[in-house]
């Protein structure tokens, strides 16, 4: 990792660019991928799966058959740690449901607040390198407590044609509705505008490659919501010597073996604990099995040592994390004061794995500095606040003459009409 000492505040932009191409770089691909989908539907979706993916399906759609078949396959270690995860995420996601909120703002003026699920979502689950099953339960678990009428899968097909069989099985757990075959741009590209497979929903959720987050945000230009622009994964540590240095290497490497563009940074007090870490992360490499992943995405990362606890908030916010781990000795600073930070870990035993996989938070977080601005997924991501309100004669009465008052001094005569005519009518 490259040592950074002191940096000025100046060069701060510079030193924290993430490793990601521009929108600019990959648009047009996404673009030309879109266009083709939208005219041509499943051919398009073929014609891409085949270029892509390197295979060719009979049928993009998994069958009742596939899914009983994976689901055999899944040892039941592994079943029962998901189910572990599924409780933990279902208890956390329960717990974010909110009552209806209603009251009268006068006399005769009733108003209301009211959640609604969001009826169709598509949810990307990534395949490649590392078939993401735990994404599965981070999108399909919330969506279920929401009410999503329709939940629609899209992973992309291995070289044998299938779907991992994690992924399926987590999928059948969860409630999904529907699992397609497809990934990438083309996947995107069908939940945005449906096809004879792939049905076209309202919101797309789910993590991908800087492909598949640009595809996301061209989906928004047709009308379709995403959850956030989702890129590579990035974790940034700040850990001073009271921190266990083994402890730290390990958590860096957690995020850069997601892939070569996943961006790892410390930041640290001590050059000392900065050295130390370098070390550890050097041994701990040469055991992993995506090492060559892990060793690109390290040259990409940075340990950044600065002046005290003030300085490092105040770059830490500029960068803006996907995941923040904080191991020092004063927790509580941090805690207290990160302004910018998709989800925080706290203290020596809170590895960012767990909220990876099995804490009860979700894994789906705003990347690439979106965390200054955007939530990570949670319940209210699928749903829909809708306001209701309801006026009586009186009402109308009392808060009436305010209505007309203001919709004349903006022009609107129309508006005035609207109450005027009720209020002649209540008069006569």
């Amino acid at each position: 990792m490259r040592l950074i000492e002191n940096p000025k505040k100046a060069d701060w932009v510079e030193i924290l660019k993430r490793p990601t191409q521009t929108v600019d770089d990959i648009e047009a691909t996404v673009n030309d991928v879109f266009a083709s989908v939208q005219r041509d539907g499943d051919k398009a979706i073929t014609r891409y799966t085949t270029k892509f993916d390197k295979v060719e399906l009979d049928s993009s759609i998994v069958s009742s058959d596939e899914i009983d078949e994976a689901t055999k396959a899944v040892s039941e270690d592994l079943k029962s740690a998901i189910k572990l995860a599924r409780n933990n995420i279902e208890k956390f996601h329960e717990a974010q449901q909110t009552e209806k909120v209603s009251l009268k703002t006068m006399r005769g003026v009733k108003c209301w607040q009211e959640k609604r699920p969001i009826q169709k979502v598509g949810l990307y689950i990534p395949g490649g390198t590392a078939p993401l099953f735990s994404t599965v339960l981070m999108l399909a678990i919330p969506a279920k407590i929401a009410g999503c009428k329709e939940i629609v899968l899209c992973s992309p097909p291995n070289k044998e044609g299938k779907i991992a069989n994690e992924i399926l099985y987590t999928a059948k757990l969860c409630g999904v509705t529907k699992i397609v075959k497809v990934g990438g741009i083309q996947a995107i590209a069908g939940l945005t505008f449906g096809t004879e497979s792939i049905p076209k929903v309202y919101k797309i959720f789910g993590p991908g490659n800087q492909f598949v987050t640009v595809a996301k945000q061209i989906a928004t230009k047709y009308g379709v919501a995403i959850d956030m622009p989702a890129g590579p994964s990035e974790l940034l540590v700040m850990a001073d010597e009271s921190a266990n240095s083994a402890y730290v290497a390990s958590d860096l490497l957690s995020q850069a073996e997601h892939g070569s563009d996943s961006q790892v940074i410390l930041v640290t007090t001590s050059k000392k604990f900065a050295e130390q870490v370098d070390e550890e992360v050097k041994t701990q490499l040469e055991a992993l099995p995506r090492k060559e992943m892990a060793t690109a995405a390290i040259n990409n990362s940075k340990s950044i040592i600065v002046e005290g606890y003030k300085t490092a908030l105040e770059l830490i916010d500029e960068y803006g994390p996907e995941h923040f781990i904080v191991s020092t000795d004063d927790n509580d600073y941090f805690v207290k004061n990160i302004g910018n930070a998709g989800s925080v870990f706290i203290g020596d035993y809170t590895p960012e794995s767990a909220g990876d996989y099995a804490s009860g938070t979700n894994h789906t977080l705003p990347t690439n500095g979106f965390s200054k601005a955007y939530s990570g997924v949670n319940l209210d991501s699928f749903q829909k606040s809708m306001t209701f309100q309801k006026i009586s004669q009186k009402g109308i009465k009392n808060i009436g003459p305010a209505i007309e008052l203001m919709a004349e001094a903006e022009g609107l005569q129309a508006h005035k009409n609207a109450v005027t005519l009720r209020l002649k009518d209540l008069e006569s």
